[in-house]
């Protein structure tokens, strides 16, 4: 049976990892690294992903697309802000959902996080030597509805089986605590490159039980580089008047030198960010360049207010598990954005205690993933362990005034199922519309609606009267299922969903074979270049082999040469079947050749004659002499 994976699909970076001897092991990707930057760039027909897709960044901005995770499963209107500041077009899609506009096409996110998901797996399958198909997906643990929903969309568009969607956090706990025994009370900050949770679990006897959590989906690393990048920005824009941001190739250049100051600043007091050629001067053309000095202390005065929004989910998740500070045992970081040294004072503040560094920030959550993996398809070397999640936010219904009647409320243990009784405000009303709510706030134009459902059919009745059945069914996943009927006459009604950010069915089914047409495309295109490789790496040897063989004959070196010139022309020329032909000839040649080769020097050498001497009898010892 092959093995699920655990897949952390991360704003910046994607981990994969599976169980291997009752451990969970990262798998590296194809160029050997342990992460996988999630950056997917589109260059005609094909499509790059990972650090090759990065690399060429700053070349193709604006079809080279990253932190798409901070678009899944959202409103056009919650991201509007986010969309201004990437050198890629991000635009509003059909229902006000979110799309990408690349080479004249709208894509969404979910596609482009499908294709990094397909690279991991890929790659990963290649490793174990087995097709991969089972995976665990982690998210943010303040992801709503949609944003799960979509992930898994995401999951199978790449032809994957999502077994679950589970939450970071969740997951690093159970990467930190499988060889842990004893009892443990555990808060773990999770701040990455575009979402920011806290977590807060009990751990003990292969139980963890999550108590509360909280977060904010618009915090992350992304932000705290975009700050340097505003006052890189400005500082320009004051002494030159151009505004960089305007520049998508500019652009991409600060995005990548902020987040390499920020890295640098977390163990120095101060880096120098240097970027010559930056652009050029409107009026004369002349090349204008960008160098600052970055200290810590300005970093973290750029950053402040971010910094100050760290507090208040972790005050709130501590309030919602009715904790005090002094009752958590281990505080455990996980993010890469958790290495900024202003955050890890903040949470020992906030705690009273040292950060607990032994898991790696990066790698932690795929590898919990990974656990998680083994205990859905029944590790025997896992023993019982046993994962109790919540919900983050309250789900609820609208009622008559605007209200939000909540049914489900944050924090409650998942699966969750609620029914509740409602009715109609007017006599003989044929339906109803349910608008399913999200959010905590008391009014439901406060709240996300993550959809409207209508119940129609309802027989002529006086207000008050129908009694229609609501149910709320929330599944291991954290996604919501809601379903609706009207008792009274025993009528059900269908329901059907309006006005939702995710992809409808069609839409997924048309994805996935886009998806399995590209890889179909991706294979033949990376059959031809290994081709070409193959046959460009026998031309070099053959021409080695001329230059070793100087005793060759002539004539089999010249056959050999004209068959390597054969084989550079129909490289140049890329025509599959005269690659073919050269490739067969060349090997052909390079036997006849090396053949030849190997006669020439087991062939005799002849004497010099028999009137001759042989040259070693003309050779005098230095220290022979003859006897006096």
């Amino acid at each position: 049976m092959p093995k699920a994976v655990g897949i952390d699909l991360g704003t910046t970076n994607s981990v994969i990892a599976v169980m291997e001897g009752g451990r969970p092991e990262v798998i590296v990707n194809a160029e050997g690294a342990r992460t996988t930057p999630s950056v997917v760039a589109y260059k005609g027909d094909e499509r790059l992903v990972g650090q090759i897709a990065r690399r060429q960044a700053a070349l193709n901005p604006q079809a080279t697309l990253f932190e798409v995770k901070r678009f899944i499963g959202r409103r056009w209107d919650e991201v509007s802000e986010e969309a201004a500041r990437s050198p890629f077009k991000v635009k509003e899609g059909p229902g006000g959902s979110v799309r990408i506009e690349v080479g004249g096409k709208d894509v969404a996110p979910e596609q482009v996080s499908a294709e990094v998901l397909r690279k991991l797996v890929s790659d990963a399958s290649a490793k174990l030597g087995e097709k991969i198909k089972d995976v665990v997906i982690t998210v943010p643990a303040y992801f709503d509805n949609s944003q799960r929903e979509a992930t898994r969309q995401a999951g199978e568009i790449a032809g994957l089986n999502v077994l679950r969607v589970i939450n970071e956090p969740t997951a690093a706990a159970l990467a930190y605590g499988l060889e842990r025994k004893g009892n443990e009370t555990v808060l773990v900050f999770d701040l990455g490159g575009g979402t920011f949770d806290v977590t807060i679990l009990e751990l003990g006897d292969g139980v963890f039980e999550v108590k509360s959590t909280s977060g904010d989906t618009h915090l992350g690393g992304a932000d705290f580089d975009q700050r340097i990048v505003n006052w890189l920005s400005d500082e320009f824009k004051k002494e030159h008047n151009f505004d960089l941001r305007k520049d998508p190739q500019a652009l991409q250049r600060l995005i990548e030198a902020a987040e390499k100051a920020k890295i640098e600043l977390s163990n120095a007091s101060d880096t120098t960010i240097s970027l010559p050629f930056i652009t050029f001067d409107p009026e004369t053309r002349t090349p204008l360049h960008l160098e600052r000095t970055l200290s810590r202390a300005k970093f973290e005065e750029l950053t402040g207010d971010l910094l100050k929004r760290v507090r208040e989910p972790v005050q709130r998740a501590l309030s919602d598990a009715k904790l005090d500070a002094s009752k958590i045992d281990e505080v455990i970081l996980v993010g890469g954005s958790t290495r900024i040294p202003a955050v890890k004072r903040i949470v020992k503040e906030l705690t009273g205690k040292e950060p607990n560094e032994s898991v790696n920030p990066d790698e932690a959550v795929a590898l919990g993933a990974a656990v998680q993996a083994g205990i859905i398809q029944g590790d025997s070397s896992l023993g019982d362990i046993v994962l109790v999640d919540v919900t983050p936010l309250t789900m609820g219904v609208e009622v008559k005034g605007g209200m939000i009647a909540p049914m489900i409320t944050r924090n409650t243990t998942v699966p969750a199922k609620k029914t509740e009784i409602y009715t109609t405000a007017e006599n003989n009303q044929p339906g109803v519309e349910i608008n399913v709510l999200q959010g905590e706030r008391p009014m439901a134009a406060d709240n996300k609606s993550l959809g409207r459902f209508k119940l129609e059919g309802i027989p002529p009745m006086r207000a008050g009267q129908p009694q229609i059945e609501v149910t709320f069914d929330i599944d291991a996943n954290g996604i919501l299922h809601v379903t609706a009927k009207e008792k009274t006459s025993g009528k059900e009604a269908s329901i059907r969903i309006e006005n939702t950010t995710t992809l409808d069915k069609g839409d997924v089914d048309r994805m996935v074979r886009e998806a399995e047409q590209n890889a179909e495309a991706d294979r033949q295109r990376r059959e031809k270049v290994e081709k070409r490789n193959a046959l460009d790496s026998l031309r070099v040897q053959a021409l080695q082999q001329i230059e070793e063989n100087e005793g060759a004959g002539q004539g089999a070196k010249d056959k050999l040469k004209a068959a390597a010139d054969a084989a550079e022309e129909a490289i140049r020329q890329d025509d599959d079947s005269k690659i073919a032909d050269a490739q067969k000839a060349l090997e052909e040649e390079l036997r006849t050749f090396m053949t030849a080769a190997q006669s020439q020097q087991a062939a005799p050498q002849g004497s010099e004659g028999a009137a001759g001497t042989r040259a070693e009898d003309d050779v005098i010892d230095a220290d022979f002499k003859p006897a006096e």
